[in-house]
């Protein structure tokens, strides 16, 4: 089914305008908050042809579609809805959906809210840049002497080019999901990363640009949005638009260089040394237990508060020696999916499959999880042991990469030991085919034909 097709459908099931309050997409869903929903709607959904499987949560329905397609069907229903004026006031779904937000709204869930808030707009940057470095780094190991091309040269600035200014796109973006004013969080940012600062010495101690990493440049765009909503209401109006952001860049300037980057670089150094400890100490003991829990962390949300913890180690190290060891949790996904697929007789569940397992190899999980291994049950255990077990290997042999956003086969060419890194992928690959075929499960009776 065409995209266009296929949300013209799902936009009929969803109740339209009579039921629809909005519709955005991430990478693989369309996600959808209703006026109401029940079982019957949500049985229509995983019937139509193109539904990998839904997620439902109290605030929202995600409707997993798979990568590309999900921005397609978004803009499909979108149009669809029209403009906000033109939707219908139905009783009190957007009142209901509210209260439903503020009963989720926890402390602990906001903030890893914030976190993805201020990285995912980042995600299609990392995939770019990443897949490039990886491309040159398969290129450089089987070809050393192209590394002298000025073409090879040129495309490796390229490729670092977001790892390079992160921490302007993250000050910005931290500014702006603190409710300050985007361009200052750049700024701050800029500040405490200029390379002019090596210059300088006060009391006897050389600053260090771009000490702390992410996090300080987290810690400094919270403050300086903090500061220019209160001098927004302390400063006369007249003088609001000078003064305000002169004060707030100064003040949030100086608490940066003299107390948030010392922060961020104590802070940043004590992850960095509890995670390659970890690993180091722990070895494959670690790596099996942090990918064999990493599908439940994802499917909790928790998953979000590590993306500036591998920025922070790539920014110390050159590489993330986590990304590679939970990056073998969707591995043993995919080996889990092909167990499923070889004992299924049921057409829809195959055709699901055989659509999801390509985007799985490539590291996008969720059409897997959401759509196979989870509904079953027992083949999602049988996806942990497997991630398990190749996070072992890659913690074991210390594998690091130096780019995120990608997963997957494309993580390979990123790494520092490219034969282990695959080798991890296929016994990841391996011990979740056989976990989830032991395992076994109910094979879903055929509800249609496909």
């Amino acid at each position: 089914m065409k995209s266009e097709e296929l949300g013209k459908q799902l936009y009929e099931i969803l109740g339209a305008k009579r039921n629809i309050i909005s519709a955005y997409n991430c990478m693989t869903r369309l996600r959808v908050q209703l006026r109401q929903k029940n079982d019957t709607l949500l049985n229509n959904i995983k019937q139509v042809p193109g539904v990998m499987g839904i997620n439902d949560t109290e605030e929202e329905l995600q409707i997993i579609l798979g990568p590309g397609t999900a921005t397609q069907v978004a803009t499909v229903v979108n149009e669809l809805l029209g403009p906000a004026e033109d939707k219908p006031k139905i009783g009190d779904g957007k009142e209901l959906h509210q209260q439903i937000r503020e009963k989720n709204a926890t402390p602990g869930k906001l903030l890893l809210k914030k976190i993805a808030s201020i990285f995912i707009p980042l995600i299609p940057g990392f995939i770019a840049c990443g897949l490039l470095t990886g491309i040159l780094g398969v290129s450089a190991k089987i070809w050393p002497t192209i590394t002298t091309s000025p073409t090879w040269q040129l495309l490796a600035v390229a490729g670092n080019a977001v790892f390079w200014g992160m921490n302007l796109f993250v000050g910005y973006n931290a500014a702006k999901v603190f409710g300050g004013t985007p361009i200052l969080g750049g700024a701050l940012a800029a500040l405490i990363s200029h390379p002019g600062l090596a210059n300088v010495v006060i009391d006897g101690t050389k600053l260090v640009p771009g000490r702390g990493g992410v996090i300080a440049v987290i810690l400094v765009a919270f403050i300086g949005a903090w500061l220019e909503k209160r001098l927004h209401r302390l400063v006369p109006t007249v003088l609001d638009l000078f003064l305000t952001p002169l004060l707030t860049f100064l003040l949030a300037g100086v608490a940066a260089i003299f107390v948030l980057q010392p922060l961020g670089g104590v802070i940043s150094a004590a992850i960095g040394a509890a995670a390659t400890g970890a690993v180091g100490s722990g070895g494959a003991a670690v790596g099996f237990v942090l990918a064999g829990m990493w599908l439940p962390m994802v499917m909790m949300g928790i998953h979000q508060a590590l993306t500036p913890i591998h920025a922070d180690l790539i920014a110390q190290y050159g590489v993330t020696i986590l990304l590679p060891i939970l990056a073998m949790a969707g591995a043993g996904q995919v080996g889990a999916a092909a167990a499923v697929y070889i004992k299924s007789r049921n057409k829809f569940l195959k055709k699901t499959i055989a659509s999801a397992l390509p985007v799985g190899i490539m590291g996008i999980g969720e059409p897997l999880i959401y759509g196979v291994t989870l509904p079953l049950g027992r083949p999602f255990i049988g996806a942990c042991i497997g991630g398990a077990f190749g996070g072992a290997v890659q913690a074991h042999f210390m594998v690091g990469a130096s780019a995120m956003g990608i997963s997957g086969l494309p993580l390979a060419g990123t790494t520092n030991n490219i034969p282990v890194y695959l080798l991890g992928v296929l016994v990841a690959y391996i011990v979740g085919f056989i976990a989830a075929y032991i395992l076994g499960f109910d094979d879903p009776v055929e509800e249609k034909e496909s």
